[in-house]
């Protein structure tokens, strides 16, 4: 396992399609362990495979519901209602916008043993998917920001914001 480099907006590769996985080999199971790797070592809850440089249909997500999840050759079949909220990505570090998303979808995918699976997400993990099912089109959530990117407030692990610029006594 290793952490591979995110790549940043930008750099073309988040803007290209990538393409379906067709079989599971130990580079394609390596990647997806280095996925979840480079994603905790950024704070992230998400990464797609194009965001370390790999033009495949895979994404990791984990939203602290005590299960990794694992997303290849994803198809979103429904979306239901809507919620906006902010959001951030391990490309654009730094910075959250304000997103429509849906509230509730229906996804169909692989698992990381090419087994296929259909889920219901609501939610923090609906948003996350559909963040990541994004990056596989070659798209940033910045296309779908409603008003302007912000600097991101850091957190500590409790979610008590950290005050800036402080000197300990």
């Amino acid at each position: 396992m290793a952490l591979r480099e995110i790549r940043k907006e930008g750099d073309p590769v988040l803007a290209k399609l990538c393409k379906p996985v067709k079989e599971i080999t130990p580079r394609i199971t390596e990647l997806i362990e280095d996925m979840f790797d480079t994603m905790y070592e950024g704070n992230g809850c998400g990464l797609a495979a194009c965001q370390v440089g790999v033009l495949r249909q895979i994404f990791v997500v984990d939203i602290g519901d005590d299960n990794q999840y694992v997303f290849i050759n994803p198809q979103i079949t429904e979306m239901e209602g809507e919620v906006t909220d902010e959001e951030g990505c391990l490309s654009i570090p730094g910075y959250v916008g304000t997103v429509t998303r849906a509230q509730k979808i229906k996804v169909v995918a692989f698992d990381e043993e090419l087994k296929p699976f259909e889920m219901e997400a609501e939610d923090f993990l609906a948003r996350a998917i559909q963040h990541e099912f994004d990056h596989l089109s070659g798209h940033l959530y910045t296309e779908k920001v409603e008003g302007e990117l912000r600097k991101a407030v850091p957190q500590e692990e409790d979610g008590v914001p950290l005050a800036e610029n402080t000197e300990e006594a």
